[in-house]
């Protein structure tokens, strides 16, 4: 992967990159109008890639403490699982005005990468085995390719089991697969009211 050349006036998340010395890709995209499933279920459509290349950064708090946690695009968080991979015993979605003033970036374009205040960072370990992924430029549409041990590297964050991909996303990953959903029906009978 070629690094792009960029001006430090950048989000700083470039900014991080470029004085790390990173090689990553930059891409720079205008999301759909109607955006059902979230950004970065967005961007992977509108760019090409694989759901799983690419990754969602939620901040939560972990026993009071904030962290940040990188999940592919086609999964869910699972709490308790960050919450082990942190340490501690109970983990919550951080409120999105705080996750903005924390990390100085708005909610859809929180990257993992340049925050305003460091804190802990948790990478699903399905990275681990990716060549490249894709999260957050700092804006909501601009991503960052690079490699996942870089992105450990400059966030000195740590891989782990975070993703759920058992729930809420199962009917949605069938059907961006070209899969159709199985639905359930109902199939007690209807009360009869006179």
């Amino acid at each position: 992967m070629a690094k792009k050349k960029r001006a430090q006036s950048g989000t700083h998340a470039l900014q991080a990159l470029e004085k790390a010395g990173v090689a990553y890709t930059l891409h720079e995209y205008e999301h759909s109008e109607h955006m059902d499933r979230g950004y970065a279920i967005d961007s992977a459509q509108i760019l090409g890639f694989e759901l799983g290349e690419v990754f969602k950064t939620l901040m939560a708090n972990v026993d009071g403490k904030p962290a940040c946690a990188v999940v592919p695009a086609n999964a869910m968080l699972n709490l308790k699982s960050l919450a082990k991979a942190a340490g501690g015993k109970r983990a919550q979605m951080m409120d999105p005005s705080a996750a903005e003033r924390l990390t100085g970036y708005v909610t859809g374009g929180i990257s993992p990468i340049g925050q305003r205040k460091a804190v802990p960072t948790f990478i699903d370990a399905s990275a681990e085995g990716l060549e490249r992924m894709l999260v957050s430029g700092g804006k909501r549409t601009l991503s960052v390719e690079l490699a996942p041990a870089d992105l450990a590297a400059l966030t000195r964050g740590s891989f782990a089991p975070l993703a759920d991909h058992a729930r809420h996303f199962r009917a949605e990953n069938r059907s961006l697969r070209g899969e159709t959903p199985k639905i359930r029906r109902d199939t007690r009978p209807t009360p009869h009211v006179n």
